[in-house]
């Protein structure tokens, strides 16, 4: 009874797996032909679906993927959003698609051949677009993908009106639509991402000063390339790669000239500026490391770049606030809650490097608040609201706590090694606003510890170091660093994962002969 239930069911479902690839594969064509016409910004079609992605991931499971699987997590979550989206679109031009290849209880209200074609892809077109039209509001994404769905529908029509009345067998027509539909989707993908790449912005890199830098900018970025330790593989003072955690995987693309930033909530009088008002304010050059405080003992997520916007305090004063909480939130619905008095030493930045900030990295303005970690840093800013009581933030809602002063560490990230068993072991080493005094490596498995050299500090007061340390040693050997403190208090040597709120331990690593 049950076998010739699962075959009648498999009878019912055979006649439609063409129509299923088809739709498929014009759905992917939906999603490329967006992506082609905005690229990855909020418009392109996958970004509802990666909030929601986010949205719907299990707390453990994230932190496991921020923890564990950095960046890789972020392309996964990408990745699923993708294919989710695809789904959809897929789904939404099924009904063309049925109607196109003859399936469904319309497919029998039109003849055989040219006008059954045209309506199908009428129809399998215009279901795709009108749903990417209420995902993003934008026309030219629901275009592309309206364009996208389109080319794949018209290959599958051209079979079937080329196919109408002959006598070629129904399997090999069928085979025939669904590679062609299949080969057209992914040539519509391949262009996309030619066009358009991954969609991550690149930057030029900091040690290539900007021509029209100002003077003190330029003479602070020259001052850190000169002090960098000349270590062969060790990222220089000012970071060349600087790292990026969002809650999405699109970034909000943020009119400077339609946004502006307002402080409400209790203040003796709300604030609105607009980015002109930003502007002619008195422009501060800093210095200023942030550390991500998913970042694992050894990891990545650790940069540093030279800052320029306008100071917390001048923009508080002027609102009076007399809450003892803030909350910043951005424009890409994240916020973050801390106690005001870490905020009023900050600054808002517009600049980075000498140049405009990245939309990566927040434009048209972010927050950088002193030796805290990076998921108070609102980037995107749009609101900073006071509060006379205590709430959560977004990341604290999902189980983190990382709203207060850093951890101390360094970072063993280079090793190099020379003839006669000499090595060199590098890194940089930060502890928020207490600044680095000394780091101390150990190349016996921590029986006795010598102090590194030091780059000679920059300018301000949240600022990593370099330092490094070279040896001889024979055969395998186990080195381990620790920092110490402005304060001189040193680095915490129990060893705890990133969660809840900040990896601590010494970091280690066994070297030797290669």
């Amino acid at each position: 009874m049950v076998g010739s239930r699962v075959r009648s069911a498999v009878v019912r479902v055979r006649p439609w797996l063409p129509a299923v690839a088809v739709a498929l594969a014009a759905g992917l064509a939906a999603v490329a032909g967006s992506y082609l016409a905005v690229g990855r910004r909020p418009a392109f079609v996958v970004t509802p679906f990666d909030r929601l992605v986010v949205a719907l991931s299990p707390d453990a499971l994230i932190a496991f993927a921020i923890t564990q699987l950095g960046t890789l997590g972020h392309q996964l979550a990408f990745l699923l959003a993708i294919a989710v989206a695809c789904l959809a679109f897929g789904l939404a031009a099924l009904p063309g698609v049925a109607l196109l290849l003859g399936r469904g209880p319309a497919a029998g209200l039109l003849d055989r051949g040219r006008g059954k074609a045209v309506v199908g892809v009428l129809l399998g077109q215009a279901l795709p677009s009108a749903l990417a039209f209420g995902l993003t509001r934008s026309r030219p994404s629901a275009l592309g993908t309206a364009a996208g769905v389109g080319i794949v529908l018209l290959v599958a029509a051209v079979a079937t009106v080329l196919a109408a009345g002959t006598d070629r067998p129904l399997g090999s027509l069928e085979r025939r639509r669904v590679l062609g539909s299949l080969g057209t989707a992914i040539g519509v993908s391949a262009l996309a991402v030619f066009v358009h790449g991954t969609g991550e912005e690149s930057f030029p890199s900091p040690l290539e000063i900007p021509e029209d830098a100002r003077p003190a900018v330029r003479e602070s970025l020259t001052r850190a390339k000169e002090q960098s330790l000349a270590v062969e593989g060790l990222e220089p003072l000012v970071s060349t790669d600087f790292y990026q955690v969002d809650i999405g995987n699109v970034d909000p693309a943020v009119d400077r000239d339609e946004w502006s930033l307002s402080i409400t909530g209790a203040v003796a009088e709300e604030q609105e500026y607009d980015f002109a008002d930003i502007e002619a304010m008195a422009l501060e050059d800093r210095f200023v490391t942030l550390r991500c405080v998913g970042d694992r003992l050894n990891g990545r997520q650790m940069d540093t770049a030279l800052w320029s916007g306008v100071p917390v305090a001048d923009l508080l004063e002027a609102a009076e606030p007399s809450g003892d909480r803030v909350i910043l939130h951005g424009a890409d619905d994240y916020y973050n809650e801390f106690p005001i008095d870490a905020l009023w030493p900050g600054l808002l930045a517009y600049r980075m490097n000498g140049r405009p900030l990245p939309r990566a990295h927040g434009a048209p303005l972010r927050a950088l608040v002193p030796g805290h970690w990076g998921e108070i840093n609102v980037k995107w800013l749009t609101e900073i609201e006071v509060r006379d009581e205590d709430t959560m933030g977004y990341w604290e809602h999902r189980g983190w706590h990382g709203t207060g002063p850093v951890e101390t560490v360094a970072k063993l990230w280079q090793v190099n090694r020379f003839d006669g068993g000499r090595y060199e072991v590098a890194g940089h080493a930060y502890a928020g606003t207490r600044g680095i005094e000394a780091v101390e490596v150990s190349t016996d498995g921590g029986d006795t510890w010598t102090e590194a050299d030091l780059s000679e500090p920059l300018p301000g007061d949240d600022v990593w170091r370099q330092w490094r340390h070279e040896y001889g040693a024979g055969g395998r050997h186990e080195v381990i660093v620790r920092a110490r403190d402005g304060d001189g208090n040193l680095q915490i040597p129990e060893e705890d994962g990133p969660k809840p709120d900040g990896a601590t331990g010494w970091v280690s690593e066994t070297v030797g002969p290669q």
